[in-house]
């Protein structure tokens, strides 16, 4: 109980008559300690609260302790989720799953999407660091006009030399799906990037931003592993 607020209730009752003080004598050590009684507190609802939220409090912690490894295991288990998801939408019954498939793309979220993503939030934090609507417009530009065509050059860049494209095949399927996969990603993303830069702390914004990727990740590892072409 804050002492300012005993202070308070004190001066008003001072400044009351006479027979109402004597019904309500003031006893600064005992209304005290009647206040920090384990009954009146919330110490249990505390403990029951933590014990629910636990994990979240671990990965805050990790968040804290090792901003990049955290972030780099939590897009790299979001794309696991996400290529799991989509082969099991899109592959046919007689099909076999593809582990190869999977782990490309749980290694590209743990190389590449979760340090750019460190970087790239703590990067916008510095230079654009208010919170206003003006502001938050101006990091969804940035979002869609440098990180975004970046991050999937790479994207596919990677998934195409990976499953053994040559230069001319991957040049090829940049020209046949980076722009569609932007144009997607203009009207998935602003939503997103609204909310993440208005409302989340920058240290949280990356997980923010991983959870919308599950959905866009579907999306996209659809696009990249669609068949290669034969000609650029």
């Amino acid at each position: 109980m804050p002492k300012r607020f005993f202070f308070d209730l004190s001066t008003t009752l001072r400044h009351c008559p006479p027979h109402v003080r004597r019904y309500y004598p003031i006893n600064k050590t005992h209304f005290l300690q009647r206040m920090s009684h384990p009954s009146l507190n919330n110490r249990s609802f505390s403990s029951s609260f933590s014990d629910k939220t636990g994990f979240v409090g671990w990965y805050l912690r990790k968040l804290e302790s090792h901003p990049v490894i955290t972030k780099s295991i939590t897009s790299s288990l979001i794309y696991i989720a996400a290529d799991f998801t989509s082969q099991m939408i899109t592959l046919p019954s007689s099909a076999s799953y593809d582990f190869k498939r999977t782990s490309r793309m749980a290694v590209y979220g743990l190389l590449f999407l979760g340090p750019s993503q460190h970087l790239w939030f703590n990067f916008l934090s510095k230079i654009l660091p208010k919170r206003d609507v003006n502001t938050t417009l101006k990091k969804i530009f940035m979002g869609q006009a440098v990180f975004g065509p970046i991050s999937n050059t790479v994207f596919f860049s990677y998934n195409g030399a990976l499953q053994g494209d040559s230069g001319p095949q991957i040049i090829a399927r940049l020209k046949r799906d980076l722009l569609p996969t932007l144009l997607g990603g203009a009207m998935f993303w602003p939503v997103c990037d609204f909310v993440t830069f208005r409302f989340i702390p920058v240290h949280l914004q990356p997980l923010m931003n991983s959870s919308c990727a599950y959905v866009w990740t579907i999306y996209l590892t659809y696009m990249a592993n669609r068949t290669n072409l034969t000609g650029a």
